[in-house]
């Protein structure tokens, strides 16, 4: 019942920042588009649930925390990005730190597993495909349908300590995937817009496949009188890794995260 207060306190609070937000749009002066490059930060939350299979130093586990789970087993997130676009050309930078925590029987002991997950995506697009819709958004752009193919790497590291009655053990292993992939935008009107982008990577590389999808519907105002828009969504990220850690064990990462993602992006 608490993670379930908890979820509906955050959406509450999330409902009520949009509303607050669009009552501020009333007063709001009319914003200028600029030429030239722009800066786009985009804090958010992904809520996302853990579901595959690890193995380190021996040992077999399955990782699974559910996202009813989220709030008793998640110990810290840090998540953001960051868009440098200027026309059809952008580049940008994604990150993010987790640290869980689960535990479980194995035999009667206690199985403890504290996973940290860092990943850092690094990427260009360009705007290949465009359509004009008719109108302006209250940033002053064109409404439009635009279709901009990706290319980038994402670099991960992974480190589990893994906790049986007595026995611990700290396993760590890293590896960096290049991966292509496609980024759809298009403008419901003036506000509304819906995003989406996938991408597919490893190749055998560094992980035999990583699979990374999400889309989201944004609403456009303003915060701090600078041009935000609120997004909402759902992501999917799928990596199945294979390989020698830093002692030369066999380190296996074959999981699959996704949830709900709640962030904004603001344009300087």
């Amino acid at each position: 019942m608490r993670n379930i207060a908890l979820l509906t306190t955050s959406a509450l609070s999330g409902l009520a920042m949009m509303c607050n937000a669009m009552a501020a749009d009333v007063a709001q002066p009319q914003y200028i588009a600029e030429d030239g490059w722009k800066i786009i930060v985009s804090p958010y939350v992904w809520g996302a649930s853990l579901k595959g299979k690890s193995a380190l130093a021996g040992i077999h586990t399955d990782v699974n925390i559910p996202f009813s789970e989220i709030f008793d087993n998640l110990d810290m997130a840090v998540m953001g990005n960051v868009e440098i676009v200027k026309g059809p050309l952008g580049f940008y930078i994604d990150g993010q730190y987790v640290s869980t925590t689960q535990d479980e029987n194995l035999f009667a002991n206690e199985l403890a597993l504290n996973v940290k997950t860092t990943s850092i995506a690094g990427g260009a697009f360009y705007r290949v495909y465009e359509q004009e819709l008719g109108g302006v958004t209250v940033f002053n752009d064109p409404q439009r349908f635009t279709v901009e193919p990706t290319v980038g790497v994402r670099w991960t590291k992974i480190k589990a300590d893994l906790a049986v009655g007595r026995f611990s053990v700290t396993k760590k292993a890293e590896w960096t995937d290049p991966f292509i992939g496609v980024r759809l935008k298009t403008d419901l009107n003036e506000r509304w817009n819906l995003s989406g982008e996938a991408d597919i990577g490893g190749f055998g590389v560094g992980s035999k496949l990583s699979v990374n999808a999400q889309a989201y519907l944004g609403y456009r105002t303003f915060l701090f009188d600078r041009p935000t828009n609120l997004r909402i969504g759902y992501r999917v990220l799928s990596q199945d890794y294979q390989g020698d850690d830093f002692t030369g064990h066999t380190f296996k990462w074959d999981v699959v995260q996704h949830g709900p993602v709640l962030g904004l992006s603001m344009r300087f």
